[in-house]
């Protein structure tokens, strides 16, 4: 696992479960915010091959929790771990685009408005408009994470997308983005990266990460903001 892999790997790690029930079995963080919540799950962090004994102390974790049994690895951990995930019962549920950003190279400074906002609650209310139904409280847990920035952009005043921004062992995070409907090809999310790898820069963060879905158009400005993609983000959940 090279290094700004391994960076990503530890930095997410680190930071899964803040503001909710954290629990460490190995080199697995598991974390739990709420039932029925998509932030229930665990990451690797790469420091180490998964063992039997881990995944077991994880089920039992997700089972007082009434939650299914899943969890978060970057691709170069997936080869030693699949064999004991396919034999526990683990499938591959979802894949995203790991893409890095070097803060020493920054994209010029978004020309559209946006701003800070200090209202976790409204921000999470138009975060939900553009993620569509049923995002609204996992996006309030998002906005209520400690040590999170968010951020909102602005089109002819009017309100266009909304973004967050979250500092790990020199890792910025970049979480949350989504732009309301009506207002997609202005400019908003373009703006919203910007302004974020100008803050994490700003608060000395070394590198920035953020996911995409394969082929989406946020993947297409990911890479336009001058991101590279450096790795996978597997998902395997267990169904037996």
């Amino acid at each position: 696992m090279n290094d700004p892999i391994r960076q990503l790997a530890q930095s997410e790690a680190a930071a899964h479960g803040r503001g909710g029930t954290r629990t460490e079995f190995g080199p697995l963080v598991a974390a739990h915010h709420g039932p029925g919540l998509p932030l229930n799950s665990a990451w690797h962090d790469g420091s180490a091959p998964l063992t039997e004994a881990d995944l077991r102390a994880f089920e039992v974790f997700s089972a007082a929790h009434d939650t299914p049994a899943t969890l978060h690895l970057l691709a170069p951990s997936v080869n030693d771990a699949l064999p004991l995930l396919t034999a526990r019962g683990y499938a591959l549920t979802y894949v995203l685009h790991a893409f890095t950003h070097d803060l020493r190279d920054l994209p010029p400074a978004p020309t559209l408005d946006v701003r800070r906002s200090d209202d976790p609650d409204g921000w999470a209310a138009l975060s939900a408009r553009g993620f569509g139904p049923g995002s609204e409280a996992v996006m309030r847990v998002v906005a209520h994470l400690p040590g999170t920035g968010l951020y909102q952009a602005h089109v002819d005043r009017q309100h266009a997308g909304t973004a967050a921004l979250s500092l790990t062992a020199g890792v910025a995070a970049l979480l949350g983005t989504s732009t309301l409907p009506g207002r997609r090809g202005l400019g908003a999310q373009t703006a919203l990266l910007a302004a974020r790898l100008h803050a994490a820069h700003a608060q000395g963060a070394e590198i920035a990460s953020v996911f995409a879905t394969p082929g989406s158009d946020s993947g297409r400005n990911i890479r336009r903001a001058g991101f590279g993609l450096t790795t996978l983000r597997l998902t395997f959940t267990r169904t037996g």
